[in-house]
């Protein structure tokens, strides 16, 4: 059994409408699917929602959920989740801890892009840095505080894109065999 290909990652929100403009304002990453229509009761049990009423805390209101499909140029999918009400804070990212950190977005000349995002007010978290490697990176965050890491990958882009397959196989059997096998 073989995975075809990397599918979505998925981010939960604050505001729907606001998370879908920055990814089309500053990406141009358009929101390409919505679902609004959920069962209540499949929200609390599937997703552990369990909203309190506003108006009358004692009264435990109807969750809802709005799901949308934001498509990154090239391919890659957010799916974007928006639950109402929300009582849960951000949290807040913590490296060392397991559990997914960031994701990340190709770009070609990261001081440009890092520029252009200052000047549509995004949050900057650092500035571009060269790896030893040769690419360059840095972080940004979306209205939500999600991490978003900007790369550029330089001479390695070809690499990734056509030997990248044969690259991992050859890899895979000789320099980084020892990650494969059992601790």
């Amino acid at each position: 059994m073989r995975v075809h290909s990397f599918s979505h990652v998925a981010i939960t929100v604050a505001d729907f409408n606001r998370s879908v403009r920055f990814y089309w304002d500053v990406f141009g990453a358009p929101v390409v699917g919505v679902n609004e229509d959920h069962d209540p009761q499949r929200l609390r049990t599937f997703f552990g929602v369990d909203p309190v009423d506003p108006v009358d805390p004692s009264d435990p209101a109807d969750p809802r959920l709005t799901i949308g499909w934001v498509r990154i140029p090239g391919g890659a999918t957010i799916e974007v989740f928006e639950f109402t009400p929300s009582r849960q804070p951000p949290a807040a990212v913590e490296w060392s801890r397991p559990g997914i950190t960031h994701f990340s977005m190709n770009v070609r000349d990261t001081a440009r892009w890092h520029d252009y995002l200052v000047s549509k007010g995004v949050e900057i978290v650092s500035p571009p840095e060269q790896s030893p490697k040769g690419h360059t990176f840095f972080f940004v965050k979306d209205p939500d505080g999600n991490l978003i890491e900007l790369i550029d990958n330089k001479h390695m882009r070809p690499i990734l894109r056509w030997l990248g397959p044969l690259g991992g196989f050859v890899f895979r059997h000789t320099m980084y065999r020892r990650y494969y096998r059992a601790r």
